[in-house]
C-alpha cells in the first residue's frame, strides 16, 4: 500500500529560517518584516492580513530575487534523496506550507510531488491578492485529506513532518508525526521528536511508525 509524507517548510526543511525572512534579507526588508510579524503574534493580523501587506511592501520583487533567496536559504541536508526514496517505494511526498507559493514551488525542482502554498499575484506583482488563496494552520489538515483521498490512502498511511504550532491541527489530524527541531509545543504532540540537520534521520523515523 502507498503512503503519504507531509513537509513543512518553514523551521522544517527550512531549517530556523522562513521564506518570507530569506526574502527579506535578499530585498534589505528585514526591520519592515519582524515589525509585521510582531503585529501577527499579537493578533493584530490573520494570515490574509499579514499577506496583503507582504504583496505591498514587496511590490518591487523579481523572480531572479527569489530563486537567489531560495538558493541562500539554510535548508537540511537530504531533502532530494528523502523524495527519491520516497518516489522509488511507488509513495507520495508532499509539501504544505502558509509561505507564498512564489518561493516554495523551488521545492518542486527537489523531487516533491505536490508543493502546496499560499497564492500570491504573479511576479513583479501587478495584480491584487486573493485572500481566498492564502493558506491558515487549519487548511493544511483540509488540503492533507484532499491529497490522501486523490490516492486512496487511509490516515495510518500518512506521515507529517513539521516544526511549531502552525503545524498542530494537522498533527492532532494525524498519528504518524515527526517534529523536526521544533518547539516544545509541537513536540508533546509529536510521535517521535527529531532534532539535526539531515531530513534522512527524520524521515527514517517517520518510516518506523508506519504498520508493517
Amino acid at each position: 500500500m502507498g503512503t503519504l509524507h507531509i513537509f513543512d517548510m518553514d523551521g522544517t526543511l527550512l531549517t530556523g529560517s522562513t521564506a518570507n525572512l530569506e526574502v527579506a534579507r535578499r530585498l534589505g526588508t528585514l526591520p519592515e518584516l519582524q515589525a509585521l510579524e510582531a503585529r501577527f503574534a499579537a493578533g493584530e493580523l490573520d494570515t490574509r492580513g499579514f499577506s496583503a501587506i507582504l504583496r505591498d511592501l514587496w511590490g518591487h520583487l523579481t523572480t531572479a530575487d527569489v530563486t537567489a533567496a531560495y538558493t541562500a536559504g539554510p535548508w537540511l541536508d537530504g531533502i532530494a534523496d528523502v523524495c527519491a526514496d520516497i518516489r522509488s517505494r511507488g509513495e507520495h511526498s508532499a509539501v504544505i506550507t502558509m509561505s507564498p507559493d512564489f518561493f516554495a514551488r523551488h521545492l518542486l525542482d527537489l523531487g516533491f510531488d505536490d508543493v502546496i502554498a499560499s497564492r500570491f499575484p504573479p511576479l513583479p506583482f501587478t495584480a491584487p491578492l486573493d485572500p481566498a488563496g492564502i493558506l491558515t494552520p487549519d487548511d493544511k489538515v483540509r488540503v492533507a485529506e484532499e491529497l490522501r483521498a486523490r490516492h486512496g490512502l487511509p490516515r495510518a498511511r500518512c506521515v507529517a513532518y513539521g516544526d511549531s504550532m502552525s503545524d498542530a491541527p494537522l498533527f492532532r489530524h494525524l498519528t504518524h508525526t515527526v517534529a523536526v527541531n521544533a518547539d516544545h509545543h509541537l513536540a508533546g504532540i509529536a510521535a517521535v521528536d527529531y532534532r539535526g540537520r539531515d531530513l534522512t534521520r527524520a524521515y527514517h523515523l517517520g518510516r518506523s511508525l508506519l504498520p508493517g
